[in-house]
Protein backbone atom coordinates (compact mmCIF):
# COMPACT_ATOMS: atom_id res chain seq x y z
CA UNK A 1 0.00 0.00 0.00
CA UNK A 2 2.31 2.73 -1.27
CA UNK A 3 1.44 6.34 -1.06
CA UNK A 4 1.08 8.43 -4.17
CA UNK A 5 3.67 11.18 -4.42
CA UNK A 6 2.79 14.14 -6.59
CA UNK A 7 5.75 16.16 -7.85
CA UNK A 8 5.57 19.54 -9.47
CA UNK A 9 7.56 19.50 -12.70
CA UNK A 10 7.81 23.29 -12.61
CA UNK A 11 9.27 23.27 -9.10
CA UNK A 12 11.78 20.55 -10.00
CA UNK A 13 12.90 22.50 -13.08
CA UNK A 14 13.21 25.65 -10.99
CA UNK A 15 15.37 23.80 -8.44
CA UNK A 16 17.52 22.38 -11.22
CA UNK A 17 17.89 25.84 -12.76
CA UNK A 18 19.03 27.25 -9.42
CA UNK A 19 21.65 24.51 -9.11
CA UNK A 20 22.90 25.17 -12.66
CA UNK A 21 23.21 28.88 -11.86
CA UNK A 22 25.17 27.99 -8.72
CA UNK A 23 27.48 25.69 -10.72
CA UNK A 24 28.23 28.47 -13.20
CA UNK A 25 28.90 30.95 -10.41
CA UNK A 26 31.17 28.54 -8.52
CA UNK A 27 33.05 27.71 -11.75
CA UNK A 28 33.70 31.40 -12.40
CA UNK A 29 34.67 32.05 -8.78
CA UNK A 30 36.98 29.05 -8.49
CA UNK A 31 38.53 29.84 -11.89
CA UNK A 32 39.24 33.34 -10.70
CA UNK A 33 40.79 32.03 -7.49
CA UNK A 34 42.91 29.48 -9.38
CA UNK A 35 44.17 32.17 -11.76
CA UNK A 36 44.99 34.62 -9.00
CA UNK A 37 46.88 32.09 -6.86
CA UNK A 38 48.73 30.82 -9.94
CA UNK A 39 47.64 27.22 -10.29
CA UNK A 40 48.82 25.53 -13.48
CA UNK A 41 48.37 22.14 -15.10
CA UNK A 42 46.77 19.24 -13.29
CA UNK A 43 46.52 21.10 -10.00
CA UNK A 44 44.27 23.68 -11.65
CA UNK A 45 41.93 21.01 -13.00
CA UNK A 46 41.94 19.21 -9.66
CA UNK A 47 40.93 22.50 -8.02
CA UNK A 48 37.90 22.72 -10.33
CA UNK A 49 36.74 19.18 -9.65
CA UNK A 50 37.26 19.69 -5.93
CA UNK A 51 35.13 22.84 -5.99
CA UNK A 52 32.42 20.99 -7.99
CA UNK A 53 32.32 18.19 -5.42
CA UNK A 54 32.18 20.69 -2.55
CA UNK A 55 29.24 22.47 -4.22
CA UNK A 56 27.53 19.09 -4.73
CA UNK A 57 27.93 18.26 -1.04
CA UNK A 58 26.59 21.67 -0.05
CA UNK A 59 23.50 21.21 -2.23
CA UNK A 60 22.94 17.73 -0.78
CA UNK A 61 23.32 19.14 2.72
CA UNK A 62 20.76 21.82 1.97
CA UNK A 63 18.34 19.35 0.34
CA UNK A 64 18.88 16.67 2.98
CA UNK A 65 21.10 13.60 2.79
CA UNK A 66 18.42 10.98 3.49
CA UNK A 67 15.34 10.58 1.33
CA UNK A 68 14.37 14.19 1.87
CA UNK A 69 16.22 15.28 -1.32
CA UNK A 70 13.71 13.30 -3.43
CA UNK A 71 11.19 16.08 -2.83
CA UNK A 72 13.39 18.54 -4.69
CA UNK A 73 15.29 16.55 -7.36
CA UNK A 74 14.71 13.39 -9.39
CA UNK A 75 18.18 11.85 -9.05
CA UNK A 76 21.10 12.63 -6.80
CA UNK A 77 23.74 11.73 -9.40
CA UNK A 78 22.47 14.34 -11.85
CA UNK A 79 23.32 17.09 -9.38
CA UNK A 80 27.01 16.22 -9.72
CA UNK A 81 27.39 15.02 -13.30
CA UNK A 82 25.03 17.23 -15.29
CA UNK A 83 26.72 20.35 -16.59
CA UNK A 84 30.13 19.58 -15.12
CA UNK A 85 31.88 20.10 -18.45
CA UNK A 86 29.91 23.28 -19.19
CA UNK A 87 31.19 24.61 -15.91
CA UNK A 88 34.68 23.45 -16.87
CA UNK A 89 34.69 25.78 -19.88
CA UNK A 90 33.63 28.71 -17.70
CA UNK A 91 36.31 27.75 -15.18
CA UNK A 92 39.04 27.65 -17.86
CA UNK A 93 37.94 31.02 -19.22
CA UNK A 94 38.26 32.76 -15.85
CA UNK A 95 41.34 30.73 -14.86
CA UNK A 96 43.37 31.66 -17.93
CA UNK A 97 42.16 35.27 -18.02
CA UNK A 98 43.07 36.03 -14.42
CA UNK A 99 46.27 33.99 -14.55
CA UNK A 100 47.35 36.09 -17.52
CA UNK A 101 46.33 39.36 -15.89
CA UNK A 102 48.11 38.64 -12.60
CA UNK A 103 51.13 36.53 -13.48
CA UNK A 104 51.96 37.34 -17.10
CA UNK A 105 51.33 41.09 -17.35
Amino acid sequence: MGTVVALSETAIRNNFSAVEYSKTFVAALSGSCAGIIGLTGISGFAFYFLSAVILWLMVLYKAGFNDKWKKYFRQRKILLTNGIFDGLFTYILFWTFLYGMVHVY
